[in-house]
């Protein structure tokens, strides 16, 4: 069946903000603290992990590095983009209304998770490639895999961020489930270089969300979300001078 995968996803999300949630109470202030640095830090090395894996090339006993330059101009290119149309602004404005409506006024954490929460989810190359897979041919074992992390880090952030995280399966349904249903028409033009190089970006996104989670936000990555699609417009572009 296809989009099982992120019907999967999103009710691991769902199941651990919940377990996260009910467990929040027994869990002292500086016991939380120390669980965030740790998800932040965890966070830093999936991101390392993964530039890392599309940066560096053996061959022949030789050690190289590649996608530099195109990493360096993605994250300029698309923060600028992304800073012109405040994505984080309204992230956090999409917090604020949800935390309205589920009357949540005086919770103070529930915007930063919902956004901290949505950023580590729906980034990285797992999200797309998986929901790539599951679109066009109903293989749904890596959104498998991604949705038992995520049940992992969502437990930990719920119960140091609160209900503001539950509310994070909205957008990674909406995200995955865009790009599952789109799979068909997108397929023809996804190639392994392009797949390569969003893992890259997206990789270098998810160590900046590790390093929010320990240093509190110091980077706008809701901002660089745009560098994402210029791997891609550039791909298309080389395909079509080919």
């Amino acid at each position: 069946m296809k989009g099982l995968g992120t019907i999967l996803n999103v009710t691991a999300v769902i199941l651990g903000s919940m377990l996260g949630i009910l467990i929040k109470g027994g869990i002292k202030e500086k016991m939380q603290n120390v669980l965030i640095q740790a998800c932040g830090l965890a966070t830093l090395f999936i991101g390392i992990s993964g530039a890392l894996e599309n940066m560096i090339v053996i061959s022949d006993g030789a050690v190289s590095i590649q996608g530099t330059l195109l990493l360096i101009c993605s994250l300029v290119i698309g923060s600028l983009i992304g800073e012109w149309i405040d994505i984080e602004a309204r992230l956090e404005s999409a917090g604020e209304r949800l935390k309205v409506i589920v009357k949540s006024k005086n919770d103070s954490r529930f915007v930063d998770g919902f956004v901290t929460a949505s950023l580590v989810i729906c980034i990285g190359a797992m999200a797309v490639v998986g929901s790539l897979q599951d679109g066009l041919t109903g293989d749904y074992s890596m959104l498998l895999s991604k949705s038992i992390l995520d049940f992992i880090i969502i437990i930990v952030f719920a119960s140091t961020m609160g209900i503001g995280v539950l509310f994070s399966a909205l957008p990674l349904g909406i995200y995955q489930g865009l790009i599952t249903l789109l799979a068909v028409f997108i397929a023809p033009y996804m190639t392994d270089s392009m797949i390569s190089s969003l893992s890259l970006v997206g990789s270098a996104l998810i160590f900046g969300v590790g390093v929010n989670l320990i240093w509190e936000n110091k980077l706008r990555v809701g901002n660089m979300l745009p560098s994402l699609l210029v791997p891609i417009i550039y791909e298309l572009i080389m395909q079509f001078l080919a």
